[in-house]
């Protein structure tokens, strides 16, 4: 039975047999693993991408072998879908600075922006010289020196990346932001899951949390310091909050029954839970400082996978209420839900895009889960994704692109997507399953 297909039968259990069957669920859904980096494969483009040229950065001193500052800005433009960077290969030249630029060449070769540099170490430091251009309009748009240690390379590249974006495009890049994951692999003849977080290309993975018992449903405080997540790793579900720089752990939510789908606050002074301390799976807000509970949802039918409103004050969550799984939407914590989805039988699992405009979430149809969102004030529902078991969407914070799990040759990985469907790039582990993305907030 498949991870989606036990999620659904949560909605036709008895209210007495719930708690076992969220419990199945929730180990069900906790993705297959991995121990190595994840490995980018860009597997759909754009057309109309906007063609730059990279070029090759200038270098001096003795550099770290393996990240190459040019090569990464390159790899973050294109997995985007926006931009289709030159070959270098079919660069007519090399410049560095603005002294080296011949603006002819780059028509001659239909470019439309240049990106130049270079690259120095100084001791124990690296400082990139970087300028981007206007080819057209033979204008310098953006020209900086950025400062890092040796050992810190690709975030200087993801930085640079990201000021390159903003200025092409006029939203914020998000190269520098972190995805965490949880992966399943076998150790000893056990299952093996590790919470683990790395740069949005895969790269840099680092392991947070292993256990013999599931982890899922890992999310970001909006600080980026921290995430919550649910463990089993006492035999039960329990929700946890992890300060990622000190790796201090605390429980949160450990009620009897079901401890699940945590979700922050825009402010991080709380998080929404669904817990079926009463019996029934309901939405709570659990206050971090006094551990004060507020019930939000009140109903025979099950409620779970609160998500906030950007704005701080409304939920979206799902809920059965209605016979099957449906999006609701209560626009304060006082406020009526109102349902929003109405597509098909089974959507769930809802996500705000950053301005509130959208709400992305898993939509059946014709017996496949894809990946869909509706705009809120039209009603205007979109499928994103086309493959037959698509699950866990996380919205960029520039709103820009898209995580979710999918499956791909009997594996499940990764998928980025742009919010429209136009361009999309996958994350395979090297080896086994990985799944439950997030993506964190911009980090400042």
């Amino acid at each position: 039975m498949t991870v989606t297909s036990r999620f659904r039968t949560t909605w036709t259990s008895t209210a007495a047999a719930l708690v076992g069957a969220a419990l199945l669920i929730m180990m069900a859904a906790a993705p297959q693993q991995v121990r190595a980096e994840l490995t980018i494969q860009v597997t759909k483009g754009v057309g109309s991408a906007i063609p730059v040229a990279v070029v090759p950065f200038a270098k001096s001193g003795d550099l770290p072998a393996g990240d190459d500052v040019s090569t990464i800005i390159r790899n973050d433009l294109e997995m985007t879908g926006e931009f289709n960077p030159l070959d270098p290969e079919r660069m007519l030249s090399l410049p560095s600075s603005s002294d080296d630029v011949f603006f002819r060449d780059w028509r001659l070769l239909g470019q439309r922006y240049l990106l130049v540099g270079r690259v120095e170490r100084e001791g124990d430091q690296v400082r990139a010289r970087y300028e981007l251009f206007d080819i057209n309009s033979e204008r310098r748009l953006l020209g900086e020196t950025a400062n890092t240690s040796v050992d810190n390379i690709r975030t200087l590249a993801h930085h640079i990346s990201d000021k390159v974006y903003e200025a092409l495009t006029g939203e914020p890049g998000v190269f520098s932001t972190r995805l965490a994951y949880v992966t399943l692999d076998a150790h000893e003849g056990k299952p093996r899951y590790r919470l683990q977080i790395s740069d949005v290309d895969g790269r840099r993975a680092r392991v947070r949390l292993e256990s013999d018992e599931p982890i899922l449903s890992p999310t970001w405080s909006p600080d980026g310091r921290r995430l919550a997540y649910v463990s089993f790793e006492s035999g039960k579900p329990q929700i946890f909050t992890h300060e990622l720089a000190t790796g201090e752990r605390s429980v949160v939510a450990s009620y009897p029954g079901l401890n699940s789908a945590p979700d922050w606050s825009p402010d991080g002074r709380s998080l929404l839970v669904t817990l079926s301390r009463s019996g029934n799976a309901e939405i709570y807000k659990l206050d971090l400082a006094s551990r004060a509970l507020t019930r939000l949802t009140d109903h025979w039918a099950i409620d779970t996978e609160g998500e906030w409103h950007p704005n701080g004050k409304g939920l979206a969550f799902t809920s059965d209420r209605s016979g099957g799984p449906q999006i609701y939407i209560k626009d304060t914590e006082d406020a009526a839900p109102r349902r929003v989805t109405f597509g098909s039988r089974y959507n769930a699992r809802p996500r705000f895009s950053p301005d509130g405009r959208y709400i992305y979430y898993v939509h059946q149809r014709d017996g496949a889960f894809h990946i869909a969102r509706t705009e809120l004030a039209s009603g205007d529902e979109q499928v994103l994704t086309r493959s037959r078991l698509d699950e866990s969407p996380s919205v960029a914070p520039n709103g820009r692109m898209l995580i979710y799990a999918t499956e791909q040759d009997g594996n499940s990985v990764l998928r980025v997507i742009s919010t429209n469907g136009d361009a999309a790039y996958t994350l395979p582990a090297a080896r086994g399953d990985v799944g439950d993305p997030a993506w964190s907030p911009i980090l400042r």
